[in-house]
């Protein structure tokens, strides 16, 4: 059970890290980084609903 939580957890940082700026901590003040893990968490949670008309 261990297991499968820790692989949830880092399947979400793999699909977070795909953003360029994530991955390479481009943004050196804490707020910016901040405000760029929200603004993937909100891409990666809108990606997941389906299109509807």
């Amino acid at each position: 059970a261990a297991y499968r939580q820790r692989n949830v957890i880092e399947r979400c940082f793999s699909r977070l890290k795909q953003n360029r700026a994530l991955a390479t901590r481009y943004d050196k003040r804490a707020s910016h980084y901040h405000a760029m893990v929200t603004l993937a968490c909100l891409r990666l949670w809108l990606n997941d609903f389906p299109d509807t008309p």
